[in-house]
């Protein structure tokens, strides 16, 4: 099994590194601003809305500054990259997950960076800051934004079925049910279902999703130690009752409460809520604007994550900016830098347009809900404040989520295996990911 992973895993790495730089945003960024000191280069994992977002806050910091942003919206952030790596030529800045920190790190492709050179610093909270602190105990990014996942839910529907919204997991799969199964649409038909689930192995996505339901069952995927290693969690009675659990309750046997085809569906093809067919779905507050215009304000409602046994700790994520490994421009990224974590570069990410960047406010001078004029933007801040966690920063975590992701789809789709003896070669596995790493207690 270990060398079936590092095999595809070098075979991935070989593929994504040996390819040319040959789109325009990699071109355009390479020649604009690298011979220009006061212009910057600065990536985006962006569509078209979000990166309209961006373009204002961008020209607000050059019209305050006169240091000018070569903006590259990039949707394949990853792949070009990678590309770019392989020239030794990077963005000066990048803005993307905080998840992907080491993983950049490990492939040095980011400078280290002092908290202390950026002004405003002491506006962030130590938590947002402690996700950007590398193996080595250095700083590689700068918290953007914050989010929690939260659950959205039909409020309508919990009207005309008689029910409130849940705050446990028995009590979320009670109200599952009578999604399923009670018209709440009214329309007569059995076309309604309990819960939307992007719950594809691909790019991870059932690992992201379920991240919290293992958390809230009392299992860490990987134990950190306190030292700088980690051990795999994902073979121990809590993990093996929660897994067993999800697998009974929500994709398997004829109580099954996820929409069809949940096990292939990723995030832009988990649409059933917005499509008004679906009555629940744990998702990030990136989603409120699109369902705000499917569905109408009036209709849901944004509640905490439902606990389990070991609490209602929710999957925390966000964005960090990064700094290329490159030199020259260090007082120009720190402007930015500056700026985009100031009150005024937070609002505009969080106003306007069709798309806010970011979410929560890093800058604590900020509430979110007060900004957003809009009182279910507390319920995620608290969420976040108090109920959620992170992946951790430090190691490399996308092979740990792939392969968990993996194990988890696999189980859920073929219902007979036996949870705990497939739990316990995921445990190896996690176990080799992290020796692969030098992480391995």
């Amino acid at each position: 099994m270990g060398d079936r992973r590092r095999s595809r895993r070098l075979a991935a790495v070989l593929v994504v590194t040996g390819l040319a730089c040959a789109t325009a945003a990699c071109g355009a960024g390479s020649d604009s601003a690298g011979g220009d000191p006061n212009t910057l280069e600065v990536w985006t994992r962006s569509n078209p809305d979000s990166a309209a977002t961006y373009e204002r806050v961008f020209d607000a910091f050059t019209k305050k500054t006169g240091i000018k942003i070569d903006y590259q919206p990039v949707v394949n952030f990853d792949q070009q990259l990678q590309s770019r790596a392989s020239t030794k030529d990077l963005p000066d800045v990048m803005i993307n997950d905080t998840a992907l920190m080491g993983s950049y790190q490990s492939q040095g492709l980011l400078k280290a960076i002092d908290p202390d050179a950026i002004e405003g610093h002491d506006q962030i909270a130590a938590k947002s800051w402690s996700s950007t602190v590398g193996i080595d105990g250095k700083h590689y990014g700068i918290p953007y934004s914050r989010q929690a996942m939260t659950l959205m839910i039909r409020k309508d529907w919990l009207r005309k079925l008689g029910l409130q919204a849940p705050t446990t997991w028995q009590e979320m799969l009670s109200v599952a049910k009578a999604f399923a199964t009670r018209d709440p649409d009214g329309d007569g038909k059995a076309d309604t279902y309990g819960m939307v689930v992007p719950g594809s192995a691909q790019n991870g996505y059932v690992a992201w999703w379920g991240a919290g339901f293992l958390w809230q069952g009392g299992t860490n995927i990987v134990e950190p130690d306190g030292k700088g290693t980690y051990k795999p969690d994902m073979d121990s009675p809590a993990a093996v009752n929660t897994v067993t659990w999800m697998k009974d309750n929500l994709f398997c046997g004829d109580n099954a409460v996820t929409q069809p085809g949940a096990l292939t569906a990723v995030t832009s093809t988990a649409t059933n809520f917005q499509d008004g067919n679906a009555g629940m779905y744990m998702t990030g507050p990136y989603n409120i604007v699109t369902f705000d215009q499917a569905l109408g304000k009036d209709a849901y409602e944004v509640v905490p994550a439902p606990a389990g046994p070991a609490g209602g700790d929710a999957l925390a994520e966000g964005e960090n900016i990064y700094f290329g490994a490159k030199t020259g421009k260090a007082k120009q990224e720190q402007a930015l830098a500056a700026f985009l974590v100031s009150a005024e570069g937070q609002k505009l990410a969080m106003t306007g347009g069709n798309q806010p960047v970011v979410r929560i406010p890093v800058n604590s001078t900020l509430d979110a809900a007060t900004v957003h004029d809009d009182a279910r933007w507390s319920v995620v801040q608290k969420a976040y404040e108090d109920a959620s966690r992170q992946f951790p920063n430090a190691p490399d975590f996308a092979p740990i989520k792939q392969d968990t992701a993996d194990s988890l789809n696999a189980i859920f789709t073929y219902c007979e295996g036996d949870v705990r003896s497939q739990l316990k070669e995921l445990n190896e596995t996690l176990a080799g990911d992290l020796k692969d790493q030098d992480l391995l207690k």
